[in-house]
C-alpha cells in the first residue's frame, strides 16, 4: 500500500504533468497586443496575434520569441479585432507549417480585416515615416489564405502533435460576429479561454453561449474590471438615452458624433437606430458613415443569411440614406450639417475621421461626441471622456487647440461583459488555476480581490508579460 506521502507525491506529478505552459506574448500586458502561447504536453498552439493600436512598428505586434524554436501545431482566433488578428501573418510568416481555426462568422471576415490593416499600415508608412510599416502585405494575406479554416459553433475538433491530441470545441462569445469562447481538452482535462465576451443579448447578436460547470483552467478577460456595475442601467435604456440625445443635439442645431469600431459596433448601432427612425423615435436628419465599417455591412449580411447566428441586414443603410463623409475632413472645422456622424476609430485615434471631426465638434456647445464602446484611457477618446466643460484640449495630430464645450457622453452599449456576470461565470467553473487577461492593472487587481473571496480554492494568476506560468 502507498504511503500517504507517496500518494502526495503521485498526486504533485500527475498536476505538474497535466499542467499548461501559457506565456502572456503581449510585451505591455494589459489590453493591446493581444496574443497567448500555450503548451500541453509536446502540443503548441497560440490563442490570437493581435497588434496593438496604441503602438507604432514592429513594437506594436506581441514578442513572438518564446514561440521561435517550437513546431507551432496551431493557431486559435478569438475574433476579427485588430487587437487579437493584427500580427496572424507576421506569425504565419515565421511558422510556414502552422494551421489557423476561428468560428465560420470569423472566417468570412478575417482577410477583409486584414487586407484593411495593411492598407493603413501602408498609408502610415507615408503619413507617419514609420520604416516597419508595412508588417505584412496583401500578398502575403493571400498566400495565408488555404491555412485559414472555420469551424462551426459546438462541434469539437481533434488535432494532433507528435505525440498529444488535443479536442478544440469553440463556443459563441457575444461580443462581435464570429467571436468564440475556446475550449481546450486533452486527456481529461478541460482548459477555457473566454476571449472577449458579452453575456447579454445585443440588437443583432445573441448573448454568449458558454458551457456551465467546471473547467481545470479558466483564461479570461477582464475589461470592465475597474467598472462599477450601475444598478438600473440597462442596455434597453441606454438605447433610449442615445437616440434622446441625439434627437435634442439635432434640435438644438448641432450634430452628433458616434465614435464606432467598424466591425461590431457599427452594424450595431446602425440597426439601432434604424429601429428608432422605422419606429419614428428617430428625428429625421442627415446621416454621414463611410469606411471599412459601412463594407462590412455587407459581410454580417452574409454571416447573417450563412449561419443565423447574427441578425443584420445591409437593407438599413439604404432606409436610412446615409450619405459618405467629404472625401477630406478639414481638422477644427464645425461641418454645421446638423446631422448624425457614425464613423471610426471607436476611441478618437489620431488620424482618424472620428478624430479630425471630434476636433471640429467639441468647441460648440451645440453639437454631442456619444461613446457606445470601452474606451482606453490612454487614447484621445479616453482623454475625452475624462474632460471637462471648460477644459482646454489639445488635438496634436491635428494641431487643434480648443474649448470643451460640446456634451460628451457615454453610453453602456460595450460589446464586453460587466464585471459581475464574468465573475458569476468564473466562480461557477470552480477551476483549479484562473488566468486573468484582456485587462489594464486595476481592472485585473478587482478581480483578483473578488475571485480570491469567492473562489478560494482557486489559484489565481495575474501573469506578467513574456513570463512562463504552469497553470
Amino acid at each position: 500500500t502507498l504511503s500517504r506521502q507517496s500518494l502526495a507525491l503521485l498526486s504533485r506529478l500527475r498536476l505538474h504533468s497535466a499542467s499548461m505552459k501559457l506565456i502572456d506574448l503581449n510585451r505591455a500586458g494589459g489590453i493591446g497586443a493581444n496574443s497567448h502561447f500555450a503548451q500541453i504536453g509536446d502540443f503548441n498552439f497560440v490563442v490570437d496575434c493581435g497588434l496593438d493600436p496604441k503602438g507604432t512598428g514592429r513594437l506594436a505586434a506581441p514578442d513572438f520569441g518564446p514561440v521561435r524554436g517550437h513546431n507551432l501545431n496551431l493557431v486559435i482566433i478569438t475574433h476579427c479585432h485588430l487587437d487579437h488578428i493584427g500580427s496572424l501573418p507576421v506569425l504565419l510568416r515565421e511558422h510556414p507549417e502552422a494551421q489557423v481555426v476561428m468560428s465560420l462568422g470569423s472566417r468570412m471576415l478575417i482577410e477583409r480585416m486584414l487586407h484593411n490593416s495593411a492598407n493603413v499600415m501602408m498609408r502610415q508608412r507615408e503619413e507617419e515615416n514609420i520604416p516597419d510599416y508595412p508588417l505584412f502585405t496583401h500578398e502575403e494575406i493571400d498566400r495565408i489564405s488555404s491555412r485559414l479554416h472555420g469551424l462551426p459553433y459546438g462541434k469539437p475538433k481533434k488535432f494532433r502533435s507528435q505525440k498529444d491530441e488535443v479536442e478544440i470545441t469553440l463556443f459563441s462569445a457575444g461580443h462581435v460576429a464570429g467571436a468564440a469562447g475556446v475550449e481546450v481538452k486533452h486527456k481529461h482535462r478541460a482548459i477555457f479561454f473566454t476571449g472577449d465576451v458579452l453575456f447579454e443579448d445585443q440588437r443583432i447578436l445573441k448573448g454568449a453561449q458558454f458551457p456551465a460547470g467546471h473547467f481545470d483552467t479558466l483564461v479570461m478577460e477582464t475589461t470592465h474590471g475597474a467598472s462599477e456595475t450601475r444598478p438600473g442601467v440597462h442596455r434597453a435604456g441606454e438605447m433610449q438615452r442615445l437616440v434622446d440625445d441625439i434627437n435634442a443635439t439635432i434640435e438644438r442645431g448641432g450634430s452628433f458624433l458616434i465614435p464606432v469600431f467598424a466591425l461590431g459596433r457599427m452594424q450595431e448601432i446602425l440597426t439601432i437606430l434604424h429601429d428608432a427612425r422605422r419606429f419614428r423615435k428617430l428625428v429625421d436628419c442627415p446621416f454621414f458613415a463611410s469606411g471599412l465599417g459601412m463594407d462590412l455591412a455587407d459581410y454580417f449580411d452574409e454571416i447573417a443569411r450563412k449561419t443565423k447566428h447574427v441578425q443584420f441586414n445591409r437593407s438599413v443603410i439604404k432606409e436610412l440614406k446615409i450619405k459618405p463623409l467629404p472625401r477630406k475632413l478639414d481638422a477644427g472645422r464645425d461641418y454645421e450639417a446638423n446631422g448624425i456622424y457614425l464613423i471610426s476609430s471607436g476611441m478618437v485615434v489620431e488620424r482618424t475621421p472620428s478624430y479630425t471631426l471630434a476636433s471640429g465638434l467639441l468647441g460648440h456647445a451645440r453639437n454631442t461626441i456619444g461613446f457606445v464602446g470601452y474606451c482606453d484611457p490612454d487614447t484621445p477618446g479616453g482623454a475625452l471622456l475624462a474632460a471637462k466643460p471648460g477644459d482646454t484640449f489639445v488635438f496634436e495630430a491635428a494641431k487643434v487647440k480648443t474649448k470643451v464645450k460640446a456634451h460628451i457622453e457615454r453610453y453602456h452599449l460595450s460589446g464586453h461583459a460587466d464585471r459581475d456576470h464574468l465573475l458569476q461565470f468564473a466562480v461557477q467553473t470552480k477551476a483549479r488555476s484562473i488566468v486573468l487577461d484582456h485587462g489594464d492593472a486595476p481592472a485585473r487587481a478587482w478581480f483578483a480581490q473578488q475571485l480570491a473571496e469567492k473562489s478560494p480554492e482557486s489559484k489565481i494568476f495575474d501573469m506578467a508579460p513574456l513570463q512562463q506560468y504552469l497553470v
